[in-house]
């Protein structure tokens, strides 16, 4: 392998990988998940703005009123998903949410055939329906770290995350021709914007450490992974992409095994890997994947 597929290889794993993390940085912030979104936003919106300024990309864009309605749309739609599934972390475990949450993939195509006419495969509705019944799987048999079940609020909240994920990437295909870390600025700055006057209700933690926890997020788990995903993903085979998204919900179940107890019984194992196995299917040849068409937040998290 060469140094130009090492490189985008290590970029798009590290990336993956810290993603998985995210949900122990929320909980570990203390904080609620309104002020985490928007502590988020901030930190890593205004990281992401600086950096599109350095690469003059700021300055030389003049978007359309569409590209602009469009660009705060997704933005809306990306911070409503952030907000669901941090919440959800306390009502459900950080790897029941995750892995709900990734049926993502599969509610953006219904979303595609919905509002663009684009022709769903029996593939797709075979997928789907496995994801789906993974979800009710895990909905029946999870149990978080009193050992009691889940709260099915949790698994609403992480599907409704799933929801908003899946139209602020929709909304994202409608905007392919604009530079995604630009997009990701835009978007995070209109979700600092919209967030902040939810801090008189949910306000930032007063703790040094709860604040630090969310520098982090910022920082590492937006601006940095965000160049990361960006960096990489048009230089690797779609199946390359696909199976290294993988490391997201595993990386998240581990973390809940190791840091928080979270003990998986079988009936909840094999849903999580219904989902998976449903939701991340590398699909088609190997090629390049497309210029990314997901809003921050994401790729595969995904971010969460």
């Amino acid at each position: 392998m060469t140094n130009s597929e090492t490189r985008p290889l290590l970029q798009w794993s590290a990336a993956m990988a810290m993603s998985g993390t995210i949900g122990a940085v929320v909980l570990e912030s203390g904080a609620a998940a309104p002020a985490v979104a928007f502590a988020r936003c901030f930190v890593g919106g205004a990281l992401l703005v600086l950096w599109c300024l350095s690469r003059g990309w700021l300055q030389a864009w003049r978007p359309s009123r569409r590209d602009l309605g469009l660009a705060v749309l997704g933005g809306l739609f990306l911070v409503g998903n952030w907000v669901l599934l941090f919440a959800s972390y306390a009502l459900s475990s950080i790897s029941v949410s995750t892995v709900v949450y990734h049926t993502q993939p599969l509610i953006l195509v219904g979303l595609a055939a919905a509002f663009l006419g684009e022709k769903v495969a029996k593939s797709h509705l075979i997928r789907a329906g496995i994801a789906f019944a993974g979800v009710a799987l895990i909905s029946l048999s999870a149990h978080g770290e009193d050992g009691k079940p889940v709260q099915l609020a949790g698994i609403a909240l992480a599907l409704g995350a799933a929801v908003l994920y899946a139209g602020a990437s929709f909304v994202a295909k409608q905007l392919k021709h604009i530079r995604p870390h630009l997009l990701a600025a835009v978007q995070t700055t209109v979700g600092a914007l919209v967030l902040a006057p939810l801090l008189l209700v949910t306000p930032l933690p007063s703790t040094t450490s709860g604040l630090l926890w969310l520098v982090l997020l910022g920082t590492v788990h937006t601006a940095l992974m965000y160049v990361l995903m960006y960096a990489s993903i048009g230089k690797l085979p779609t199946t390359t992409v696909a199976l290294l998204s993988y490391l997201y919900p595993v990386v998240a179940v581990l973390v809940d095994i190791v840091f928080y107890g979270h003990r998986p019984n079988w009936p909840e194992a094999l849903g999580m890997l219904a989902v998976l196995a449903a939701a991340l299917a590398p699909q088609g040849r190997h090629k390049p994947a497309a210029a990314p068409e997901k809003p921050a937040g994401a790729a595969a998290e995904r971010v969460s």
